[in-house]
């Protein structure tokens, strides 16, 4: 169960809501933290505006007590002196935002992410989202490159009685809905996690099927789940651990997260530096050769010279597949049956990336996809190539296609599979990994490692059902269990 403290300069100031407990920071600063205490979440109203004040003290202290807290010091720091660009938020305008904006700077109050004024509601959303912050002061004004909003500090005390109720509205439906709601129904959990997803993805790693029967699982051992959007980056310090349910890339969010929840100490998967191996087959590649994992013959090009074309075909012969360093659902792989085409390919690709693999082509009727946790097997498929087609997925043909599948007990997998997917595994990390390997007689060849791979309902969990999700949330207790013996 988690407790949440108001504290406030003034307890006068605030009417009592039910289930939130207002204090002076005298008294949170001698009553806390108290014998075991459940975990705590803080809203410093406090003033803040002063260097070294009781708001910034406040915020210092709850860190310190490993309290969760809003605002924290580094966003008290950001925003306390609005000269400074680190107060600064600059977007670009949309119509409505354009339309709203005159010649002359519009001032507005911001209460937790929301605004008065609807067609500011975006800006004060993205404002919050980046100084998150109970009550700040936004002046907006129009710039060369879209529309600059100077952020400062709000006292509660500063506010009219207009601006004071529509304040304790959304005190009242913030704690409700982001913090409260979790710990009401949710007494029975030690730890919170935030499975992270993208509900306008195409192809997600896991289905919405798939997440309800991880957050159902995670229930079974004590964690509280729930889904949170990349939009919702600015609650990730409420939760213990992150589970991205969403496919990562090393330019994008779902990395930069994954970061920061590793630095928040939070329990990752995927943690970052596996997105950053995986992610990248350039590193695949040399990590295989390094640590003799079998893998077919590959080749790092830089140029499409004449030379360096009759030195592929010299060594690879006709087909060869040509690879992007990132990609993922086979995006980013080509097959090139002549000389025109791999000049003409492999100049497209160099025009985006400094470096191209080479890959020796091996057709066979399916790929095998090893699901590793923490260095060991926990389930295994067989894909089966698209329709008229050398790879799983089709993503030329005119309605998106791949192959059938069949999912299998790990102990029916030959064992130079399940050995050459644990071995590739352990170059990367103990993350959560889907191993692809290609198989020809006895003879096994590594082809990639996916930090953050398919786990969909029907497919993935055939074989073992609702077991596979067990196994993972257990992996995720495991951890958060390992992470309190350590921080006690």
């Amino acid at each position: 169960m988690t407790k949440t403290l108001i504290v406030v300069d003034n307890t006068d100031c605030l009417p009592q809501l039910d289930d939130l407990q207002y204090l002076t920071f005298d008294a949170y600063l001698a009553d806390y933290p108290k014998a075991n205490e459940p975990k705590m979440r803080v809203i410093n109203l406090c003033d803040s505006s002063q260097y070294l004040s009781k708001g910034y003290y406040c915020s210092l202290l709850a860190e310190a007590r490993q309290h969760k807290v809003l605002p924290s010091v580094s966003t008290i720091n950001d925003v306390r002196d609005g000269d400074k660009l680190d107060a600064w938020l600059v977007v670009r305008p949309d119509s409505q935002l354009s339309a709203a904006i005159s010649e002359h700077a519009v001032e507005l109050n911001v209460y937790f992410g929301w605004t008065e004024q609807a067609e500011f509601s975006k800006l004060a959303r993205q404002a919050f989202d980046k100084f998150p912050m109970p009550a700040m002061k936004l002046v907006v004004m129009r710039v060369a490159d879209g529309v600059s909003a100077q952020v400062s500090p709000l006292s509660v005390a500063e506010l009219d009685e207009h601006q004071h109720s529509l304040f304790i509205q959304r005190l009242q439906r913030f704690t409700e809905k982001v913090w409260r709601a979790n710990t009401a129904s949710s007494k029975r959990y030690r730890w919170d996690l935030a499975i992270l997803v993208d509900p306008e993805e195409q192809q997600p790693p896991s289905d919405k099927e798939a997440v309800k029967r991880f957050i159902k699982a995670a229930g079974k051992m004590g964690i509280h789940a729930e889904t949170i959007t990349a939009k919702q980056a600015a609650q990730l310090g409420e939760f213990d651990a992150l589970f991205i349910r969403e496919t990562t890339a090393i330019d994008h969010h779902t990395y930069r997260l994954a970061r920061k929840a590793e630095q928040e100490g939070l329990v990752v998967i995927d943690d970052p530096t596996s997105i950053l191996r995986c992610c990248n087959k350039v590193f695949l590649h040399d990590a295989f050769s390094y640590n003799k994992v079998p893998s077919l013959k590959t080749q790092t090009v830089i140029a499409a010279s004449e030379e360096v074309l009759d030195a592929l075909e010299q060594t690879f012969g006709y087909p060869m597949v040509l690879k992007m360093p990132e990609g993922s659902f086979s995006k980013g792989v080509y097959k090139v049956d002549n000389r025109d085409e791999l000049k003409d390919k492999l100049q497209t690709l160099l025009v985006s990336s400094a470096l191209v693999l080479v890959q020796e082509f091996l057709y066979t009727e399916y790929d095998w996809r090893i699901g590793v946790l923490n260095g060991r097997a926990i389930y295994a498929c067989r894909y089966h190539m698209a329709r008229k087609h050398w790879q799983i997925y089709n993503h030329g043909a005119k309605r998106f296609s791949s192959g059938g599948f069949e999912t299998l007990p790990t102990f029916e997998v030959p064992k130079q599979v399940l050995d050459a997917a644990i071995k590739a595994c352990a170059m990367i990390g103990k993350g959560l990994y889907g191993v692809d390997i290609k198989q020809r007689d006895n003879h096994v060849y590594v082809i990639e490692v996916n930090d953050n791979p398919s786990i969909e309902h029907g497919v993935e969990d055939k074989y073992l059902g609702n077991e596979l999700y067990m196994l993972i949330m257990q992996e995720f207790a495991n951890r958060l269990e390992l992470r309190g013996k350590i921080h006690a």
